[in-house]
C-alpha cells in the first residue's frame, strides 16, 4: 500500500494532469465540510452533491426546487445579497444538519475548500469524505478494499495548509499501518502527517479538541458564539459508522460495501 498525502489546496490543480484511475483519494475538511456531510449522511440524508461555486448551486435548485441549498463563505451562511436572491438552507455547521431537517433529501453544498477538493479528485477509482466523526469505518472500508494507492486530500484553508486536516490524514495513516507489519510506502508529507497525530498523541493533555481549537479554523470559529460548539463536535472520535463515498453522478452517498 502507498499512501501520499496533499497538504496544501495550492497541489490540488496537478492532480488533473495524474492518473487517479488505480487510486483512492480521501478528502478531508475537519472544520468543516467534510464533518457535516458526514453527519448529514448519519442523519438521513440522500445524497449530497459538492458543488464549486454559489451560482451552481442556485442553477440546481432552479431545476430541482425540491433540492435544499447548503454553503458558506467566510464561514457564515450564504444569504440572498451573495446569491442574487436566494438565502440557502443551511450554512455549513453540522449541527445544523438535523434528522428532521434532511432525512430523505438532496442537499448541494458549496463551501471556501472542501467542495472544491471532492471536485478535483472526481476522476479517482474512488473518492471518500472522511472525518474524525467516521475515521475508522473509512479506514476499515479502505483496507478492506485493498487499494495498492491512496492519496490523502487535506482541503486546507484559502491557499493554506489547516492543522485541522493534517492531524486527521495523520490519524487515518496510523490506523492504516497499524496491522500492515512494514507493508506500507509514506511519502514525505504522510510521514509529516502522521509525526503531527503521534506528537499530540504525546503532549501532556493529548486533547484533540484544545488541537483543533487552536488551528486558525478553530480560532475563527471559537470567537463566533453562534459556531464555536462546531469545533468541540468535529473533535469526536468515530461516532458515525458509515463510509460516504462519491458516486459516479457526483453526489455523496453512503458506501455499501
Amino acid at each position: 500500500m502507498k499512501i501520499e498525502t496533499i497538504l496544501t489546496p495550492t497541489e490540488l490543480p496537478a492532480l488533473a494532469r495524474r492518473d487517479l484511475r488505480q487510486t483512492a483519494c480521501v478528502v478531508f475538511d475537519i472544520l468543516r465540510a467534510t464533518s457535516t456531510f458526514v453527519t448529514a449522511l448519519h442523519h438521513g440524508a440522500a445524497a449530497i452533491v459538492p458543488v464549486s461555486e454559489i451560482a451552481e448551486a442556485v442553477a440546481l435548485r432552479k431545476q430541482q426546487p425540491d433540492i435544499l441549498l447548503a454553503g458558506e463563505r467566510a464561514g457564515v451562511r450564504i444569504r440572498a445579497a451573495q446569491s442574487g436572491g436566494m438565502d440557502f438552507d443551511f450554512g455549513n455547521s453540522p449541527r445544523e444538519f438535523t434528522p428532521e431537517k434532511v432525512r430523505g433529501k438532496t442537499i448541494v453544498s458549496t463551501t471556501t475548500n472542501g467542495t472544491r477538493a471532492l471536485r478535483v479528485g472526481a476522476g479517482a477509482q474512488c473518492v471518500l469524505a472522511a472525518a474524525f466523526l467516521n475515521l475508522t469505518a473509512t479506514a476499515d472500508f479502505l483496507r478492506r478494499e485493498n487499494f495498492a494507492e491512496i492519496l490523502l486530500v487535506c482541503a486546507g484553508t484559502g491557499d493554506n495548509v489547516a492543522l485541522e486536516d493534517v492531524l486527521a490524514a495523520g490519524a487515518l495513516i496510523e490506523l492504516l499501518t497499524a496491522r500492515e507489519d512494514g507493508r506500507v510506502s509514506l511519502s514525505d508529507a504522510s510521514q509529516i502527517a502522521l509525526e503531527a497525530f503521534t506528537n499530540l498523541k504525546l503532549t501532556d493533555s493529548g486533547d484533540l479538541g484544545a488541537a483543533l481549537g487552536d488551528s486558525e479554523n478553530g480560532r475563527r470559529l471559537l470567537a463566533m458564539p453562534e459556531l464555536r460548539a462546531d469545533v468541540a463536535f468535529c473533535a469526536q472520535r468515530d461516532v458515525f459508522d458509515l463510509v460516504a463515498g462519491l458516486d459516479a453522478d457526483g453526489a455523496l452517498r453512503r458506501v455499501c460495501a
